[in-house]
């Protein structure tokens, strides 16, 4: 590394710092990518649920943005703000999945994990926005088909992204010993 003309050495803490950056960068972006096809998952099928349901499409997604954005008229329908919106949080939620790919949090219960971070995104953005209420407060129906929903969405997001994140030599897949303790035992 040159810094003012002078050749400056990184010491190896610094290299491999500068490696771990690259590897949970990269894995926030494979993440992201993987939040999007997850988010275009639940949207299938949500479509699938609304044709069988009669449910009609929400739009709260679409005030939502509307709303943190300052937009005027935010409480219009708006197709292309509720998939702005819907595919925005996805790949965002999905960079957070794919650090936990990196980290060694993989599989069947990190994307259960996962499925209550996706729900609290949603759920603090529109709560912060007045748009929404908390969950807690809505009928049972329409709470047990979000979760599904939030559900199809994380456990597709995790499948994709741990099948294109591998988890970083400093996480705890290094250490296959651990899976090997007591339950309930540090």
């Amino acid at each position: 590394m040159f810094q003012a003309g002078v050749s400056v050495a990184l010491s190896r803490p610094e290299i491999a710092g500068y490696r771990r950056g690259v590897i949970f960068a990269t894995a926030a972006l494979r993440g992201a990518l993987a939040g999007l096809a997850g988010a275009a998952t639940m949207t299938l099928g949500e479509k699938l649920e609304q044709q069988l349901s009669g449910r009609p499409s929400s739009y709260v997604p679409a005030h939502t943005l509307a709303h943190l954005l300052g937009m005027s008229s935010p409480d219009d329908d708006s197709w292309w703000r509720n998939m702005a919106m819907h595919y925005g949080t996805g790949a965002v939620a999905g960079a957070l999945r794919g650090l936990m790919s990196t980290s060694n949090l993989r599989g069947p219960m990190a994307s259960l994990m996962f499925t209550e971070i996706r729900l609290s995104i949603d759920q603090t953005l529109e709560n912060a926005t007045g748009v929404g209420a908390p969950p807690w407060t809505w009928p049972r129906a329409e709470l047990a088909i979000d979760i599904l929903h939030k559900g199809v969405y994380a456990f597709a997001t995790g499948a994709i992204s741990d099948a294109l994140i591998p988890p970083a030599p400093s996480s705890s897949a290094a250490r296959p010993a651990l899976s090997r303790r007591l339950k309930g035992f540090a």
